[in-house]
């Protein structure tokens, strides 16, 4: 494994827990087991016990370790992962997820995307219409193939999350960004499906610019129903091709 091992950044105990973080939501370390002792982890890494106990405390308060007295330090089940974390959400990407941690994530945008669609019709100020507006039409411009295609998508969603002028609505936005991308990706990885998509984007804009609150809730759940399609579709594409 060492050989596999990712470049080192400037901060040591933050590229170990970067590496071990990944090995835990990758499942080469399962929930239940032990990290292998610190003489011998260290020894793999080319790192100090003092940089690995750092990373441990890292590790620790994001939920995927916990230290058990003189027996070591264990990993937690998956339910106790602050899976909102940015750096978990970006490790377990890296990791190639399983098809559920797609739905799971999709299922909260169910919940949180049509209600911020709708405070945002109620709450959004001109210049806020005027970002939206903008974040729609790079939409369009967007070219097909290109990075382009899922970055704009992602500016309109947050767009749409600032308009409610809600700081807990626009922090959640904030924390899941790298996996909003990821889900992005994968949506809208074929061409004509992420220009289906525009009529769905321009409907949620339009309801919010003009303040109706009902149906810009109900144009983003439709949204979300049409993506949640070609998500599916998409996963099943990739189960194929492995």
């Amino acid at each position: 494994m060492a050989n596999q091992l990712k470049s080192r950044p400037q901060s040591i105990h933050g590229w170990v827990a970067e590496e071990l973080g990944t090995r835990i939501v990758s499942g080469v370390y399962q929930p239940g087991e032990y990290i292998p002792n610190e003489t011998s982890i260290g020894e793999e890494l080319g790192v100090s016990r003092t940089a690995l106990r750092e990373a441990f405390k890292i590790l620790t308060s994001k939920g995927l370790l916990e230290s058990r007295p003189k027996l070591g330090t264990r990993i937690r089940p998956r339910k106790h992962w602050n899976m909102f974390d940015s750096e978990i959400l970006s490790w377990c990407f890296e990791s190639k997820p399983s098809p559920q941690f797609f739905i799971s994530l999709f299922e909260i945008r169910e919940i949180f995307e049509p209600a911020a669609a709708e405070l945002a019709a109620r709450n959004r100020t001109e210049e806020q219409v005027l970002v939206l507006a903008k974040a729609y039409e790079a939409m369009e411009q967007a070219e097909l193939g290109t990075d382009a295609v899922f970055s704009s998508d992602l500016e309109f969603h947050m767009a749409v999350l600032d308009a409610t002028n809600n700081e807990f609505m626009i922090s959640l936005g904030m924390t899941i960004q790298t996996a909003l991308m990821g889900l992005f990706r994968l949506s809208s990885s074929i061409s004509e499906e992420y220009t289906d998509s525009l009529p769905g984007h321009k409907g949620v804009y339009q309801a919010i610019a003009s303040g109706d609150a009902t149906k810009a809730k109900l144009e983003m759940f439709q949204l979300l129903a049409k993506s949640k399609e070609n998500l599916e579709y998409a996963l099943k594409n990739l189960a194929r091709q492995d």
